[in-house]
């Protein structure tokens, strides 16, 4: 069976985003608007050239969202993709079909919420979000025993790949102050102008044994938006187009449930994901410059490492020290900050830097020389994975 190249069909030729708050009196659907306003405009196209829109679930939206607050007249596809923190990039490959089928000719996606002033995972009688199919299983054999949230889970995950490896807790630290020094160049970032040390790290609270503070996600208010359209439309546009050289979406065998899984240390859906995006890229890991990968939490940054095949099973903590994944490292790894230090933004901002390294738009002192390939994840509690890379 040949290798699908629909992908290097398709570009992506606007990014946008809001400002990333903790606090905000604007609606979710504005915040996705004023997202959407910025793409089209880096794109250099109009809200009449927008015939497809993936809401995301994690949001709420849909698609008469935006077909009302927007005008569009003649929206011919809408798909929202129900993976949790891995719709996005699973949302973008379903965009390329769209695209490549010639069912749509411009595809708009769109995520990120307000996930400080409403959906607060730490304060959940604030907001929920809308649950994954897997999540069903909670009631049954996870809440009795008050394991409900998502730092609970990984943190098991941490913990249990500590026990079969030898990881430590400072190899998280090492994820999250590398994060943390790329936010500090990074004007956007939440964490700018935040230092943190390794020690500092280590003292931070205890969440859930082994996962700190410091290791979870930030919780943020904020949206961001990809335009897609064809890679021949692109050349024609207002800034130089991102091609997207390869991506897929994996899928974990089906748990009994969130917890219940054979082996609780890899990600089966970013493992699983990571070869076909990889083939139809026609690269390997060591053609990769830079990655934006997925980091709800520093251990999915580390199990990511390894389920992408940059280094072997259990040697995501050896593989994280002396600055390799650094800027001026071997494979510099979220050089906005990620979710640790920029924003959860639902993992789009990660899609959104990725473009513009490739752009060569970031700061001076953030920018990944010679970068011509950047490696982008999604990441849904284990199961539910995809991987993204983009060329110039």
């Amino acid at each position: 069976m040949s290798t699908p190249d629909f992908a290097r069909r398709c570009a992506i030729v606007g990014v946008g985003n809001t400002a990333y708050s903790r606090g905000t009196d604007k609606t979710t659907i504005e915040l996705h608007l004023e997202a959407t306003q910025r793409a089209l405009e880096d794109a250099g196209l109009e809200i009449s050239d927008v015939d497809a829109v993936m809401p995301n679930e994690m949001a709420g939206t849909i698609a008469e969202d935006f077909i009302v607050n927007l005008g569009i007249r003649d929206l011919r596809f809408s798909s929202t993709i129900r993976t949790g923190g891995a719709s996005v990039v699973s949302a973008i490959q379903s965009a390329c079909l769209a695209v490549s089928a010639g069912v749509a000719k411009c595809v708009l996606v769109v995520a990120g919420r307000r996930g400080y002033s409403a959906q607060r995972v730490s304060r959940t009688s604030e907001g929920v979000l809308v649950p994954m199919p897997i999540m069903r299983t909670i009631d049954e054999f996870e809440r009795p025993f008050g394991n409900t949230v998502a730092v609970q889970w990984f943190a098991q995950a941490a913990r249990r790949h500590m026990f079969e490896y030898g990881t430590r807790s400072e190899h998280f630290g090492m994820i999250a102050v590398a994060c943390r020094k790329h936010a500090n160049l990074n004007p956007q970032a939440l964490m700018h102008e935040k230092p943190m040390t390794l020690e500092q790290h280590q003292a931070s609270r205890m969440i859930a044994d082994p996962m700190r503070l410091f290791d979870c996600s930030l919780e943020t208010d904020g949206a961001g938006a990809v335009v897609i359209t064809s890679a021949e439309r692109a050349k024609d546009l207002r800034k130089q187009p991102t091609r997207i050289l390869g991506v897929a979406e994996g899928h974990g065998d089906p748990p009994t449930s969130i917890t219940q899984k054979r082996d609780m240390t890899k990600l089966e859906g970013v493992e699983r994901a990571a070869l076909p995006a990889f083939q139809m890229a026609g690269l390997g890991p060591t053609d990769i410059d830079c990655a934006q990968i997925y980091d709800g939490f520093s251990w999915v940054t580390l199990a990511s490492l390894e389920a992408l095949g940059f280094c072997e099973a259990g040697e995501g903590g050896p593989f994280v020290e002396g600055g390799r994944i650094e800027l001026g490292g071997e494979l510099p790894v979220n050089t906005h900050g990620g979710l640790l230090s920029e924003a959860h933004c639902s993992g789009i901002n990660h899609v959104i830097e990725g473009v513009r390294q490739l752009r060569g738009e970031v700061e001076a002192a953030r920018q990944v020389r010679a970068c011509e390939t950047v490696l982008v994840t999604s990441e849904g509690d284990f199961h539910e994975g995809a991987v993204m890379i983009l060329g110039k």
